[in-house]
């Protein structure tokens, strides 16, 4: 298996690297940016990202005492979004594969004052360490482009959904506006990297990020990627233009 995933190749942002290797590069980029990372979500999206994420909470239909799932939470602002629509007798689990942005969304979810309904444990989207039907909701916000195998991931996710539950997929797309790709790509190529050098110290990193979303499927593709994981009434919404999209899916 090992040497099958060493000769097998996969996209780290522009980059084709060893299957086996994605995950550890990917890493190395959330290692190096965990500290300033909320700052530069407001920077670079110009705190459009909050608005995202409302919307991604306003699409859970979670209720008191419900149980959600935050894959590849980071710092964790759609688990505390969740765990204040699950309410004290409900819970979340946020979870995320990189222990250095885990550390700063524990940080943050006791900071602000959620001991009580949010636990945090490190987890491989690809492979969910909970037993199936666990969740009344499950929750990856800007994650899923970093995961080596997408199917997977969206199969373990699935998994581990109650009957009536629902996936919701928020993540970077492809504009629906082609007059605008250019200036984007501008923003993306030129401006996010010297932005990533001034603020984090870390122009590379989000020249990967940048890449990252070019490489994601598009929002048809990432439908029928959802439909082959066995989740069902898939459908997406686009916001700003298709800059991100948000993706649902359910289980019945």
């Amino acid at each position: 298996m090992q040497d099958r995933e060493t000769r097998q190749q996969t996209d780290f942002g522009f980059e084709q690297v060893a299957w086996s290797d994605k995950a550890r590069r990917v890493r190395g980029v959330f290692d190096s940016v965990a500290g300033r990372y909320d700052l530069m979500n407001d920077l670079m999206s110009m705190g459009l990202h909050r608005m995202w994420k409302r919307f991604t909470l306003a699409c859970t239909g979670l209720r008191p005492g419900q149980r959600a799932l935050d894959v590849a939470g980071g710092t964790g602002d759609i688990s505390m979004g969740m765990a204040k629509q699950v309410g004290p007798s409900g819970l979340v689990l946020l979870t995320d594969i990189n222990a250095e942005m885990l550390a700063r969304g524990r940080d943050r979810v006791l900071d602000h004052g959620f001991a009580d309904n949010i636990r945090v444990a490190q987890a491989n989207a690809e492979c969910l360490p909970f037993r199936d039907a666990s969740f009344d909701c499950v929750t990856i916000g800007f994650g899923l482009r970093n995961v080596t195998d997408k199917p997977a991931a969206l199969r373990s996710m699935r998994r581990v959904l109650r009957p009536g539950g629902q996936v919701i997929v928020l993540e970077f797309s492809q504009l629906a506006v082609p007059a605008l790709r250019k200036l984007y790509d501008l923003y993306s190529f030129e401006a996010l990297p010297r932005l990533g050098q001034w603020v984090a110290g870390d122009a590379d990193s989000y020249r990967y990020l940048a890449e990252s979303i070019r490489k994601h499927p598009d929002q048809e593709t990432l439908l029928g990627m959802m439909k082959e994981a066995g989740l069902e009434n898939c459908s997406y919404q686009n916001l700003s233009g298709g800059l991100v999209a948000v993706h649902r899916g359910y289980c019945y």
